[in-house]
């Protein structure tokens, strides 16, 4: 078998890890790894039975598709035979009458159309043989892949007890191959996925050379726009069958093989569904010398809800609509015919043989499922809910599939409910530090906006007051690029600058060295070169005489000059000290904000104006008292 090719896949694109397979996985063979983002299915240990495939909501789980084979070989010039399961009255409830849903199956190209019944006859009076021959050994009944694939892989040691004989799908196929030949290609059509793998097992895949579940049926219906309305009424092929008509029921081969199954004289158990069937292997491998009766199994509920169907539910109304049908083929049938045919075909050989599988991983060690109850937040025995939400048997049970790495801690409802109420106790502790510190950067931010408001308040004042001295003021940096002026330095200046201040209001980023005389110039790269200030230096320039006093306000980076015209009317005589003096006391405050805003430097520039004051003083005393 290809396991490169499995019965059943997980389309990742679909997947939204609600982890239902998981869940209903009866043999774990669903694996989900941490590394991973979506569970894979193991395929060396999957037994088909398709509980995945039905409980995904999101149908991220495909099966493998038959129709790209099943429309080669309408092309290939094959005759065809389709083999049609019983189970046609459980899913085609929409059909009138079964002859018209035999029409439809030709229209799609089929030469040959023949009921399962018949199959299921034959294999049901083998299994009354083998029952009544067994002398003490007990059977289970081989008919479904999956409880085959279940016994051979997880209860290897029972294989010898799998009855030897091959499904009814199997049995009509050998009866149709010996009516036509091996030119036929035959194609199984029916509820069951697994059907898929077991035809692979019988003459290399070529007996039964395909098999489309019921689903696959309608999809081809509808692309090839077959409809009941568009066909005339045609009957199945002979040999018909009988009771095997009763198939899709569990229990429907035990009646027509004619076996027993009253509770007193009956040997044959019969058991269906998940749960049933995993409690009915354990018993008969644990007490069959008690229980001393055969077992007939099915995985799903009978072939009445198989996975290939389109609808899972409504399981008794679908059992009257197969009784109903089985009634009505029993009425119309040649039972003398019948019975011609069964003599003719129960002389082929039936048998087969089963080869054990062992899929099982040891129990791992008592720590590491330990290790795992504590991880969930089981300590103790009295904390182990076994509420069964993870799809396991009990806590125990989901902490060894952890251990055994095909499962993960996330899978446990309690310990996800545990970290979820955890995760939004972080989660509101970190929202309320966000809003504490939402809170303190709002203030922060109204801070720093209303110290911002200031500085802009006391800047604009002080450009406001440098604006309004008559004494020319200039600001520089270390590349002598004018940071700011005031109107009088570019009055003092002259016409050059007054051009410039057109186009460049304050003179910002002119360089000094292109308004000023090279000996001033000289004078602001000693300042800011040795940090030193330079005190009223009177300097000719043009037809003024300029007072200059520079004074760094940073180190290095940034100085200031005052400078006055000496020839302006505003500074002559003895009024130019009293107005200093005035200057001093009304602008001082205003000069150590500058120095504060701008840098170290208030002291110098306090300095420079008293010794303006003290340099007036001594000229106008030399005036007035001439030697």
């Amino acid at each position: 078998m290809n396991d490169n090719n499995p019965v059943l896949n997980i389309d990742d694109t679909k997947c939204r890890n609600s982890y239902s397979c998981v869940r209903v996985c009866p043999v774990n063979a669903i694996e989900v790894k941490p590394q991973k983002a979506h569970p894979t299915i193991l395929s060396n240990r999957c037994i088909g039975c398709g509980l995945c495939y039905v409980s995904c909501s999101p149908r991220a789980i495909e099966f493998r598709d038959s129709k790209e084979q099943v429309r080669a070989l309408f092309s290939s010039g094959k005759k065809l035979a389709a083999l049609i399961e019983p189970s046609i009255a459980s899913e085609f409830d929409d059909i009138t009458d079964y002859r018209k849903f035999v029409a439809m199956i030709r229209s799609l190209g089929f030469d040959y159309v023949h009921e399962v019944s018949f199959g299921v006859d034959i294999i049901a009076n083998k299994y009354a043989e083998l029952f009544s021959e067994a002398e003490g050994k007990y059977y289970i009944t081989a008919n479904c892949p999956a409880i085959v694939k279940l016994v051979e892989k997880f209860h290897p040691e029972l294989t010898p007890n799998l009855a030897p004989l091959v499904s009814p799908m199997i049995a009509t196929a050998m009866v149709v191959r010996k009516l036509y030949g091996p030119d036929v290609a035959i194609i199984q059509i029916g509820p069951c996925i697994d059907a898929k793998d077991e035809a692979k097992n019988y003459d290399s895949g070529n007996l039964v050379e395909g098999v489309l579940t019921f689903i696959e049926l309608r999809e081809l219906f509808e692309e090839f726009s077959i409809q009941e309305r568009l066909v005339k009424m045609s009957d199945f092929d002979p040999p018909y069958g009988y009771w095997g008509a009763l198939y899709p029921v569990p229990a429907g081969i035990i009646q027509a093989g004619g076996i027993k199954r009253d509770m007193v004289s009956s040997r044959v158990i019969t058991a269906s569904g998940k749960e049933d069937i995993l409690e009915a292997i354990n018993d008969f491998d644990k007490y069959t010398e008690t229980i001393l009766h055969h077992f007939n199994l099915f995985f799903c509920h009978g072939c009445l809800l198989g996975p290939g169907m389109e609808n899972h539910k409504e399981k008794f109304k679908r059992r009257a609509l197969v009784s109903r049908y089985s009634e009505k083929r029993i009425d119309t049938l040649d039972k003398t015919l019948w019975q011609k045919n069964m003599d003719k075909w129960l002389k082929l050989d039936f048998s087969r043989t089963f080869s054990a599988n062992d899929q099982r991983i040891p129990e791992p060690p008592e720590e590491a499922i330990n290790e795992v109850l504590k991880i969930v937040g089981k300590l103790n025995p009295e904390e182990e809910l076994n509420c069964g939400a993870c799809g396991y048997l009990s806590c125990r049970d989901f902490a060894s599939t952890v251990a055994k790495g095909l499962a993960i801690p996330e899978m446990c409802h309690t310990f996800n409910l545990k970290n979820k109420q955890e995760y939004i106790e972080t989660l509101r502790q970190t929202n309320r530090k966000l809003a504490e510190t939402k809170k303190a950067l709002k203030e922060s931010e109204e801070l720093a906006l209303r110290e911002k408001e200031v500085a802009q308040s006391t800047s604009d004042m002080m450009n406001n007051m440098l604006e309004k001295l008559p004494t020319g003021v200039v600001i520089v940096d270390n590349n002598l690029k004018i940071l700011h002026s005031n109107q009088s330095f570019i009055n003092i200046i002259g016409e050059d600058a007054k051009a410039i201040s057109d186009v460049i209001p304050g003179l910002a980023g002119a360089d000094i060295k292109t308004l000023i005389p090279f000996s001033v110039y000289n004078m602001f790269t000693f300042v800011i070169k040795e940090d030193e200030p330079v005190v009223s230096k009177d300097v000719h320039f043009e037809d003024k005489m300029l007072n200059i006093s520079i004074f760094p306000i940073k180190k290095n980076k940034m100085c200031g000059a005052v400078i006055r015209d000496l020839y302006s009317p505003e500074v002559q005589g003895e009024e130019v000290t009293n107005r200093v003096s005035e200057v001093i006391d009304k602008n001082l405050e205003m000069v150590q904000k500058i120095g504060f805003l701008l840098g170290e430097g208030a002291s110098e520039t306090e300095q420079m104006l008293n010794s303006i004051i003290e340099s007036y003083k001594k000229r106008t005393s030399q005036k007035n008292n001439p030697q």
